[in-house]
């Protein structure tokens, strides 16, 4: 009887012809998974710093919003920036390596939410240090209630059959694009090139020049083709003249975030209520995200490992206002660039947030990766955030549109997802307390799928009917797809 094919230490987990099913294999002979599989120390780092490239804007976004509107400095907000870049490391690693019961243990990158720009504005305006004090204070308050909730919000995890999933991943692809568009317009809408012939045709070049060498280079090559095309795509920049090297000449060499930079904590009622619900906003958010990198790597992210992510998630964004960090939460982006790429390797993405904090510290180092310019970035991003979407749309294939009314589950859950995304002003006469949910697409659109699931494949319905759903389900969805069918 020939010898199965096993694992080499030098062997790509993610090659081609690795499917779900030889994973499922290899796995139950005691071979390691892919996600656990450990790279050479170049592929773990460029492969880790693509991941950076990808988030990097994400995670700078937020501070560099709220610092100004607060009333800080424009030193104190790129403290605040470094601090979050600090804070996110240290959440990401959290997520991937973990400990105890903390940590999904899967290629996760954590970052700062965006999600809570709008509430800390709303909280902080104008009050200046008082103000991100009084933030930090409701952060922290909210994420160690979100720790204590995490055992039992996870058990939702059976909630999310392939109906529910497929139309939230779509939904978090689709929630992503319109950032890739701003930034491929330049990201800042007051500035007098934004949407410029050149910031346009410089995203549109980085899209062809990630597009062509996906195609024309194999193996690891093709794997950081994102990386490479954020470098060539800066490089053609800079004759183009939109390249800022002011960052890097104005950056320190060293630099710690100091504790409660800013003052101690301080607690508000009214700020600790809206920071508890952007914390739900972020947990479902996240759940939505495990489910889809498990379905990616191979994984099923079920109830245990949608714990130890949500436990992580809350942790992070308890430890962060410590370093003058925001709440962070689950970066769908690099759920994007896991499937791109194909490289499950959680210690990959761990590599990433060892260059997370080292950016954290080193403020010159952290304004290199800086210098992509956003279109660069946003064409990019085109790729990734779609591929996010094409997954979603993938999941749907198995979710039986066919029977029931669940065709008609996505067309409600769709439809009112992509409310912000499509007309982002439609809710602007309503209570400011209520856009933290309504403003994210993703959030109500995962909200409809599960209230309307409930309604049609559950409620009123027999204990032999949802048993023969499930048998159905399981069927069509493998559990080595990583949609848990309860």
């Amino acid at each position: 009887m020939a010898a199965k094919p096993r694992f080499r230490k030098d062997a790509d987990p993610a090659a081609p012809g690795t499917t779900d099913d030889t994973v499922a294999e290899n796995a139950a002979e005691g071979r390691k998974h892919p996600v656990d599989e450990t790279l050479p120390p170049l592929k773990m780092f460029t492969s880790g710093l693509q991941h950076v490239a990808a988030m990097y804007a994400g995670v700078v976004a937020p501070p560099l919003i709220v610092g100004p509107a607060v009333g800080l400095t424009a030193k104190e907000t790129a403290f605040l920036m470094g601090a979050s870049l600090f804070t996110a490391g240290i959440a990401t690693l959290l997520q991937t390596i973990g400990f105890w019961k903390v940590g999904a243990r899967l290629p996760f990158v954590n970052g700062v939410s965006f999600a809570g720009v709008a509430p800390m504005i709303a909280i902080g305006k104008d009050r200046g240090h008082d103000g991100i004090a009084v933030i930090f204070g409701a952060i922290i308050v909210a994420s160690l209630l979100g720790f204590v909730l995490a055992p039992y919000f996870c058990k939702l995890v059976r909630f999310f059959p392939p109906v529910v999933t497929g139309t939230v991943i779509t939904l978090i692809g689709a929630s992503l694009l319109p950032v890739a568009f701003n930034w491929s317009q330049g990201g800042n809408a007051a500035a007098d090139d934004y949407g410029s012939m050149t910031n346009i045709t410089m995203a549109a070049v980085t899209l062809v020049i990630v597009l062509a060498l996906r195609k024309l280079l194999r193996g690891f090559l093709q794997q950081i083709a994102i990386l490479l095309g954020l470098v060539i795509g800066t490089l053609i920049a800079i004759p183009a003249g939109i390249t800022d090297f002011s960052a890097i000449k104005n950056a320190d060499v060293v630099g710690f975030p100091t504790p409660f930079a800013f003052g101690g904590p301080q607690f508000e009622i009214a700020a600790i209520i809206s920071m508890c619900i952007v914390m739900l906003v972020c947990m479902t958010e996240s759940t939505a995200d495990m489910l889809a990198l498990g379905k990616i790597v191979g994984r099923p992210a079920d109830e245990k490992i949608i714990e130890g992510g949500l436990r992580a998630d809350t942790l992070g964004s308890a430890i962060s206002p410590i370093f003058n960090g925001f709440m962070c939460s689950a970066f769908a982006q690099n759920v994007g660039l896991v499937a791109m790429t194909k490289i499950r390797s959680r210690f990959v993405v761990a590599a990433g947030g060892g260059i997370l904090i080292v950016l954290g510290l080193v403020p010159v180092a952290a304004s290199v990766i800086a210098l992509v310019p956003l279109p660069v970035l946003g064409g990019a991003g085109i790729v990734l955030f779609g591929t996010v979407a094409a997954s979603g749309i993938q999941t749907l294939a198995t979710a039986a549109l066919e029977k029931g009314e669940n065709a008609l589950i996505v067309a409600a859950a769709l439809g009112i997802g992509l409310i912000p995304i499509a007309a982002p002003q439609f809710y602007h006469a309503f209570p400011e307390s209520l856009l933290v949910v309504l403003d994210s697409g993703i959030s109500t659109g995962c909200v409809v799928a599960i209230v309307l699931n409930l309604a049609f494949n559950h409620i009123g319905r027999g204990p032999d009917a949802e048993n023969e759903e499930r048998q159905d389900g399981e069927h069509v969805v493998p559990a080595a797809a990583g949609v848990g069918v309860h």
